[in-house]
């Protein structure tokens, strides 16, 4: 299984630490075997492919693992009027983010915020959070924020102006429980429904005919 490598430096620490736990005590080796072992699960990062587009269509697959907790009309200054679509990663989901499209980046912002739990509608406007906003080949402009949740301590974000992403290529994460909500073109074919659980990079949210 391959690892997120933010991951890394804290499953090397916790990995020292359980064998340190060998020369103290039975127990306290059990517990930081425990820990170590989730955390290594929690930051598993499996392989995914992204689904091939029929011709003459674009493709947005899931930003993010989790369920569909939102599908409104939005606006943005970056995308204009748009469809949102609102998902949620709990603390089991995979945490990488991917890219719903292939596309460079054109807008980042970081706006600090606060921390309530990221399931509400009300974190897309109050959390901290991460925009990024591409712009595909046809003109089309797509925008994914990483939100911030209730037990969310950081948001990873790898990514630089110019920067030209595949559909699905990873570009960061958030750690524990979060959310990302993304801005679809409008016009956009929706293929999911509220309640619907996704997967990044590979599960299609919905296609836009070319013009």
């Amino acid at each position: 299984m391959r690892l997120a490598k933010d991951g890394v430096p804290t499953i090397s620490c916790l990995v020292f630490l359980t064998l340190a736990g060998f020369f103290m005590s039975p127990l306290i080796a059990g517990v930081f075997v425990v820990l170590t072992g989730f955390v290594i699960w929690f930051y598993r990062d499996p392989e995914r492919v992204a689904p091939v587009a029929k011709e003459g269509e674009i493709l947005f697959v899931s930003p993010a693992d989790g369920k569909v907790v939102e599908i409104m009309p939005a606006s943005h200054p970056f995308t204009g009027e748009c469809t949102k679509v609102g998902i949620f990663m709990n603390v089991f989901s995979v945490h990488v983010n991917r890219a719903p499209c292939a596309g460079a980046v054109e807008y980042m912002e970081y706006i600090p915020g606060k921390k309530v739990a990221a399931f509400a509608p009300k974190a897309s406007e109050i959390n901290e959070r991460n925009y990024v906003g591409l712009s595909t080949q046809d003109g089309n402009r797509v925008l994914m924020v990483q939100i911030a949740g209730l037990l969310a301590r950081r948001i990873v974000c790898r990514l630089t102006r110019g920067q030209v992403l595949a559909a699905g290529e990873r570009y960061g994460m958030i750690k524990l429980g979060s959310k990302v909500d993304i801005y679809l073109p409008k016009g956009v074919e929706l293929s999911i429904n509220l309640g619907n659980k996704v997967l990044a990079g590979k599960s299609v949210l919905g296609a836009l005919v070319c013009q």
